[in-house]
């Protein structure tokens, strides 16, 4: 019998040492976005807009997966800390009982509005992400057996929104392109954006979404690409496109106590990526950072041109770069962005509440 109870002992000292996993905070994490998310949805689109190849994925275990960065992204750094074993597979090969877990619906180039990105070519726009989770939903109710199992499941569940970047980048702010900057004042294209966004949130509210957290544009006016062709010195951020992402942001803010008030049985927060990304470049040195106006790597003037080019050698010192390429954050930022959205580090970083903190409820 003391043997036993050694053994015993033996395996729970193991196991509080080796600090066993247990389940996830919540069921299932969907994830919908664009390029900053993407984990390879586009990688079977005729599209521009793709990073299945190195150097993209330089520093993630699996090597290029189509995720538009050297490493993880913020999703990634947010299933982590969720406490998920693994990733959220993306929509276009998740299968089976897999999908319990959530999928990534996420589409580069994606936008608010349909014709957004479409010079890059194919992407799944925010409607056309929202039609494939109603897929996924049907598919829950097959395997849970009936929709009162299926919707209870869902209700526990993050859904995860972060679209809007490529409705400016990928066209208000490319009038050769685009007509919106000119049928539009900045004020009114935020209106018409936030009544789209509306619709595909109501619209998943009716497939069973719950828990939603809406992520705020960042600061695009930073980006090595906007850098690049719009700012004198190539470090003063471009004003124009910062004062426009603002507008928009705080409409989404707003966005987030309208459905609280309406939905007593649902709960929206908001992540200020715009306000952490402004707290890093003001004080770059103190996350690690040396290199806040140019990517990592790219073409041109500050590395903003274009995308990395396949098999280009990118920086050495990628933790020190805040940009991987001319348009997204490299590792380390997405780190830093990502732990901040999952648990506030400042009172501004998520409202009303954090991700922690929803996943609680």
């Amino acid at each position: 019998m003391e043997k036993w109870y050694g053994v015993l002992g033996l395996v729970l000292v193991l196991s509080l040492f080796c600090g066993v996993k247990g389940e996830p905070q919540v069921p299932c994490y969907f994830i919908f976005g664009d390029s900053l998310v993407d984990n390879g949805n586009n990688n079977e689109l005729r599209s521009l807009a793709r990073a299945d190849y190195l150097p993209y994925g330089i520093d993630f275990a699996n090597g290029p997966t189509g995720r538009f960065s050297n490493g993880r992204t913020t999703v990634d750094v947010i299933a982590e800390l969720l406490g998920f074993d693994d990733y959220i597979p993306p929509y276009s090969t998740a299968s089976g009982r897999q999908i319990l877990g959530g999928v990534n619906y996420a589409s580069a180039a994606a936008g608010i509005r349909e014709e957004t990105g479409q010079q890059l070519g194919a992407r799944i726009s925010f409607s056309g992400q929202v039609k494939n989770y109603q897929q996924t939903v049907q598919q829950v109710v097959n395997l849970l057996g009936d929709e009162d199992s299926a919707a209870n499941y869902l209700r526990q569940c993050i859904y995860s929104i972060g679209l809007g970047s490529n409705d400016y980048l990928n066209n208000y702010f490319m009038p050769l392109y685009y007509s919106t900057s000119r049928q539009y004042s900045p004020e009114e294209y935020a209106n018409s954006l936030i009544q789209e966004y509306t619709e595909q949130l109501q619209a998943l509210y009716n497939y069973g979404a719950r828990k939603f957290v809406l992520i705020g544009l960042g600061q695009i006016g930073c980006s090595p690409n906007e850098l690049a062709q719009n700012s004198g010195d190539g470090r003063t951020c471009v004003e124009r496109i910062n004062a426009a992402n603002r507008i928009f942001n705080n409409k989404l803010r707003g966005l987030v106590d309208q459905f609280n008030n309406a939905n007593s049985d649902a709960k929206f927060v908001y992540i200020n990526a715009y306000g952490i990304f402004q707290d890093i470049t003001s004080n770059p040195a103190a996350y690690g950072f040396k290199v806040t106006n140019a990517g990592c790597c790219g073409v041109g003037r500050n590395n903003g041109q274009i995308t990395c080019l396949p098999f280009q050698t990118p920086c050495q010192n990628r933790d020190e770069y805040l940009f991987w390429d001319a348009f997204h954050p490299s590792e380390a930022a997405n780190v830093i962005i990502g732990r901040r959205s999952y648990s506030a580090q400042s009172p501004t970083d998520a409202y009303p509440i954090d991700i922690r903190r929803l996943a609680q409820l």
